[in-house]
């Protein structure tokens, strides 16, 4: 966490004129500035910025807050990471707390900046990049590189006395007990960003034939592939405008799409969809469209994102390139209108998950059709009540049997979030105290979504959700924020102890529905008893266990 003392220290060199006058033009108009607001369409000026009280305000829309919050609102950007990009703009130090401090990942920005100056003298890089269609500014954009051989490497570290721990801290290079060797060698670089815009590892694509075509910076401290987007950094703006991510399976991939105008596009990072990459997909509400590869692995890792984000509530659908073709390659062969074509009607997730698991059996056999019929209804069970309903007739047609044998039970998944109207009017206390601790701390909300999203509280998710969102002028959450009985927390080992206590009683419920839940079956209910029990009893060991 960055010390108090700190952030009081970047404020007083922050001047919100400067600040803001990097993202948006300003006016002076007498002792003010002022400019078209960049947070809703208008053409008459009703954005102003004092720096007197260093503040701005928009009295179209009401957006106002000190130069942090427009950073934070205008690069979508958490409390900490809008910190960071400050301090790293204004060359400021942070001061990290010793429980959790920030690691100095210098290297990794500056060996970047050395793979980007070998890339121009390496001709077959650059020519194999010019074949696949990329172009410099695209190059430039995106930081492409070049590694050279492992020595090479090695020699620039030393060269410029960087560590040889650092750089195997941070997956430069590795080591076999003997000797240290570079992990990236005669390969082209993708830079990978966290989402404030720090290099934090790298993707490197062969062009000597190795076997391995891709690999990955390995897990070190700042990267990890199942939380991390390539190059969401450069696509977040475009993702909160049009309400739509494009996630791929490749870089180049993105580099083309953003290169033919579909800047909202990402990629995961050699690694499939996981419930970690969900908090980052949450941010902005956007329609999710997943653009794979039609052979058996880009198909299979499909479904297992639709499968995900189905029952995550999250929008959206599948796009599946046939014929060895994919998103690069129609976009080097100018195919643009036609892929703007494909991500308008995607298949959606729950139509994907159905006719994929329809296909794996021979329906003609009223066995097999059976045991299909046993596998989507308990993938409906996964989905709320109303898309239960919505999709028994889409079953029924698609096994070509009455709508009426398409029997749906209980629902686990959804029993909390689905609870009557009546019981969201309950005041809870405990709920609300969490809620007024992320709006006056909002640095705590990554430590709180690690162990628990919206839909895990009962009463107050909707005021939860409004919290995280930052909607401080919203009528529910300036009534918290002004309420005297409701007390936030101050610390985050506070924060732990209550969140441990709230976890215990949470998955301890959710134990007992499950013993009385007669429609699960004995080795699914052996397995989830196990896991629930597992979960409380690391919880009452004090460790917050991570959502899955």
């Amino acid at each position: 966490m960055i010390s108090p003392e700190s952030i009081e220290a970047l404020k007083t060199r922050l001047d919100i004129v400067d600040v803001v006058s990097n993202y948006i033009e300003l006016k002076k108009a007498g002792a003010n500035f002022k400019a078209p607001c960049p947070f809703h369409d208008e053409k008459s000026p009703s954005f102003v910025v004092s720096p007197q009280k260093q503040i701005y305000h928009c009295f179209g829309c009401g957006a106002g807050g000190d130069a942090i919050k427009f950073v934070m609102d205008y690069e979508h950007l958490s409390y900490p990471e809008a910190l960071e990009k400050l301090a790293s703009t204004y060359g400021f130090t942070l001061n990290y707390t010793t429980s959790q401090k920030r690691h100095n990942t210098d290297i990794l920005q500056k060996i970047n900046e050395y793979y980007q100056s070998l890339l121009p003298h390496n001709q077959t890089a650059m020519r194999y990049l010019q074949e696949r269609g990329v172009y410099e500014s695209s190059i430039e954009k995106f930081g492409i590189g070049y590694a050279p051989a492992s020595h090479q490497t090695i020699e620039w570290i030393k060269n410029n006395y960087f560590s040889m721990q650092d750089a195997e801290k941070f997956g430069i290079v590795g080591s076999d007990g003997q000797r240290s060797y570079a992990r990236f060698i005669e390969r082209i670089t993708f830079p990978i960003h966290s989402p404030n815009g720090s290099v934090v590892g790298f993707g490197g694509r062969t062009i000597t034939g190795h076997q391995a075509k891709y690999v990955n910076s390995p897990e070190t401290p700042v990267f990890n592939k199942s939380r991390l987007l390539y190059a969401y950094h450069l696509a977040r703006n475009e993702i909160y405008k049009k309400k739509e991510m494009i996630i791929t399976e490749g870089y180049l991939d993105v580099v083309m799409l953003h290169q033919a105008g579909f800047a909202n596009a990402v990629a995961t990072l050699g690694t499939a969809l996981t419930k970690e990459h969900l908090p980052l997909l949450r941010k902005g509400e956007p329609k999710i469209i997943m653009a794979y590869d039609g052979d058996s692995a880009g198909i299979n890792a499909a479904l297992k994102a639709s499968r995900l984000l189905s029952v995550g509530g999250f929008s959206g659908g599948v796009v599946i390139f046939e014929g060895g073709m994919d998103p690069a390659d129609m976009v080097k062969n100018s195919q643009i209108e036609k892929l703007e074509e494909f991500f308008q009607h995607p298949k959606p997730f729950i139509d994907f998950v159905l006719d994929m698991t329809v296909n794996t059996y021979d329906i003609r056999d009223p066995k097999a059709k059976e045991r299909c019929l046993e596998e989507c209804v308990g993938y409906l069970k996964t989905l709320s009540p109303l898309l239960q309903e919505e999709y028994k007739p889409y079953v029924a047609s698609k096994l070509g049997i009455s709508p009426s044998l398409v029997r749906l039970g209980g629902n686990i998944a959804h029993q909390h979030q689905n609870a009557p109207v009546t019981q969201q009017r309950h005041r809870d206390l405990w709920e609300l105290t969490l809620v007024k601790t992320i709006l006056e701390h909002p640095e705590f909300s990554d430590m709180v979504l690690d162990v628990l999203e919206p839909s895990k509280l009962r009463f107050h998710a909707e005021e939860f959700s409004l919290a995280l969102a930052g909607q401080k002028e919203h009528p529910r959450i300036m009534d918290i924020l002004l309420d005297d009985e409701i007390r936030a927390l101050q610390t985050q080992e506070e924060l732990k102890k209550e969140l441990v206590t709230f976890l215990v009683r949470h998955y301890e419920r959710e134990l007992k529905q499950i013993n009385f839940d007669k429609s699960i079956g004995f080795e699914k209910k052996a397995y989830l008893i196990r896991k629930f029990r597992d979960k409380i009893a690391r919880l009452k060991r004090g460790e917050l266990v991570v959502l899955d």
